[in-house]
């Protein structure tokens, strides 16, 4: 039996957290309700289930855009975030995010290490600064987050699509998290984090999860390269799995966003009202801007733009007016769809345009944030303009490290697992290739696998005979 070394890493991994588990002392789940809200609780546990259905509704969404040799690999790209951070989120994840703040960078790894004294009960930072919502769990405030870490690295398998070995995906989806996700959720949204002593706001996400995930794909395009012309010509495989994918973010954004309150509160309504209101916006600008350009109305269009105006609202969802959320979708969006167009007839490879969606999105959604919150420029203050410059220096912030990092994380993971499949891997298809399983076995020709499973005995048995000689 032949073991590959890359896997011995992952299990061992995972064989050292399952022993470190029986040693995990477990807090109280006794609720207090003298402290806990019963309906805060109640809506935050809807809302979490809510944002979680977003990840396998994004795997629907980018599998129908690939080619059909590509559309299981694609889904499960997005799919196995769930797993993977879901068990290192527990284990140092939510400290390093939302642990005992160091240098309003980072949380301390050791404060919720194995989720150590998270429970029913609510808690206090050092500052005495109350870490997550008052009325509810500490532990439902850290399952809820989780969900926003999963889903953070799933947007980013859009532009590296149909060329990433998966092994290596899995190293970068780790690296992603610790080295990038926790350090901007720290600073975003805990209480003594950098960005938030600023007055910066990102009331669910458009800095940490959509500008990060943005430009790291816009790393990950640019270092994998462009994919071979002939995937790049494939033909959406499934355009209805793209309809219900976004359909599937769209409800599931409603948690996203309204769940961000951390309460059931009329705060918790007027995100909800704004979320539905801007993704409306966008998908009828995206539908009637391209018509203006001389397209017809498209499924795919309508697609992108309802989840382009999800993704525009999202920092500022619980804090602006319902006409400003359909200004800000319409800005946006004509901003989105301009900048697929500009990528479209670049030399980069983003497959899915992750970057001129979600990177964009967020990025300019940050930006309007800092302009009609009523603390920022719209204010009319000295103080409302500094606001907004702050806004603006936290999103040049998070481009530059965003980008040198994720770019690092790729160079680094390439070294000792080839981030990028071989020629003869993407001709195949990595459905085969990667995870042997089919979506439309009549796409892929008996030739092209016969072919394929000779170049991989080639290369198995290449090493064998170099040693017998």
């Amino acid at each position: 039996m032949k073991v590959h070394k890359k896997w011995v890493i992952l299990m061992a991994g995972m064989t050292l957290v399952a022993v470190a588990g029986l040693f995990a002392s477990e807090p109280s789940f006794t609720c207090d309700f003298s402290k806990i809200n019963a309906a805060d609780v109640a809506w935050l546990i809807t809302a979490t289930i809510f944002v979680l259905m977003m990840t396998p509704g994004l795997s629907f969404f980018y599998g129908g855009m690939v080619g059909a040799k590509n559309v299981i690999s694609t889904m499960l790209q997005s799919f196995i975030a769930m797993g993977l951070v879901s068990v290192l989120w527990v284990v140092f994840g939510f400290s390093l995010a939302f642990g005992d703040d160091i240098g309003g960078v980072v949380g301390d790894p050791t404060t919720f290490l194995m989720f150590h004294g998270v429970g029913a009960d609510t808690y206090l930072t050092p500052t005495g600064k109350v870490l997550g919502g008052a009325t509810i769990p500490l532990a439902l405030y850290a399952l809820f987050q989780m969900k926003f870490a999963i889903i953070t690295p799933s947007l980013i398998t859009g532009s590296f699509a149909e060329r990433v070995r998966f092994s290596a995906y899995l190293f970068f989806m780790m690296w992603f998290l610790v080295v990038i996700y926790c350090p901007l959720a720290h600073m975003t949204w805990h209480p003594d984090g950098l960005f938030l002593k600023w007055g910066v706001v990102d009331f669910a996400g458009g800095i940490v999860v959509h500008a990060s995930s943005g430009v790291a794909a816009l790393a990950g395009a640019i270092f994998l390269g462009r994919r071979a012309a002939q995937t790049r010509k494939s033909e959406p495989a499934n355009i209805p799995f793209v309809l219900l994918g976004a359909a599937m973010l769209w409800l599931g954004w409603f948690g996203f966003n309204a769940g961000s309150s951390l309460h059931a509160d009329g705060q918790a309504v007027k995100a909800f009202l704004n979320t539905n209101t801007a993704s409306a916006t966008a998908m009828m600008t995206w539908i009637f801007f391209d018509c203006l350009r001389g397209r017809k109305p498209s499924a795919m269009g309508a697609a992108v733009g309802c989840v382009v105006g999800l993704v525009a609202i999202t920092p500022s969802a619980g804090y602006v007016t319902v006409g400003q959320s359909i200004f800000i979708a319409f800005v946006i969006t004509m901003i989105c769809n301009v900048a697929v167009y500009w990528r479209s007839h670049s030399r980069i490879d983003d497959a899915l345009d992750v970057f001129p969606t979600h990177g964009t999105g967020g990025i300019f959604g940050t930006v309007l944030t800092g302009i009609f919150i009523q603390e920022g420029l719209i204010s009319g203050t000295w103080a409302g303009v500094v606001v907004f410059l702050y806004h603006l220096l936290a999103v040049a912030i998070v481009i530059v490290y965003t980008f040198v990092m994720s770019y690092l994380g790729y160079w680094l993971i390439d070294r000792l697992i080839p981030m990028r499949v071989s020629a003869q891997s993407e001709r195949v298809g990595l459905d085969f290739s990667q995870h042997e399983e089919h979506y439309g076995l009549s796409h892929i020709g008996e030739r092209e696998i016969a072919e394929y499973e000779e170049y991989i005995r080639q290369k198995d048995e290449g090493p064998r005979l170099q040693e017998q000689k």
